[in-house]
């Protein structure tokens, strides 16, 4: 393992945001991962903000576990982002078919993180995550595996 990461997501206050004129939090998302809360918030009779505050737990807990990698390879090489410009929509917290859900990079992302982990070696590294919500909590677990 080379990273772990977990978030928590006041429901409420997410949505809030997710409401608010000129907000741009829907640009943090994919058109897939927007697509999936819509339908599983159709399929369980709730709201879709539930399940995007999952999702976005998901996505800090991925930035999370990436960021623990950081100080191992940050004195030799430069960092892949900054918080200015940090992919959200391109790193997807995307359900299976089974209703199992994947970190999804873009090609991309997925390079800058095999060679900011291996330094341009061809090990290429696995996410796990979890994601859960609970009345006014949403909730992700993501870790990073190499090799």
């Amino acid at each position: 393992m080379m990273g772990l990461g977990h978030d928590v997501v006041d429901v409420a206050a997410f949505a809030e945001q997710l409401a608010e004129p000129g907000s741009r939090m829907r640009a943090l998302f994919s058109v897939r991962e927007l697509r999936q809360a819509v339908e599983r918030a159709r399929q369980k009779n709730d709201g879709e903000a539930v399940h995007l505050a999952a999702k976005w737990a998901g996505k800090e807990a991925v930035l999370k576990a990436w960021c623990e990698t950081m100080p191992a390879f940050s004195q030799s090489r430069s960092l892949p982002y900054t918080i200015d410009d940090f992919p959200w929509a391109r790193i997807e917290i995307l359900d299976d078919s089974l209703g199992v859900p994947h970190v999804v990079l873009a090609a991309d992302v997925a390079e800058r993180l095999r060679l900011t982990l291996t330094g341009g070696g061809s090990s290429a590294p696995t996410w796990h995550v979890s994601l859960s919500h609970d009345g006014p909590v949403a909730s992700a677990v993501a870790m990073l595996q190499v090799g």
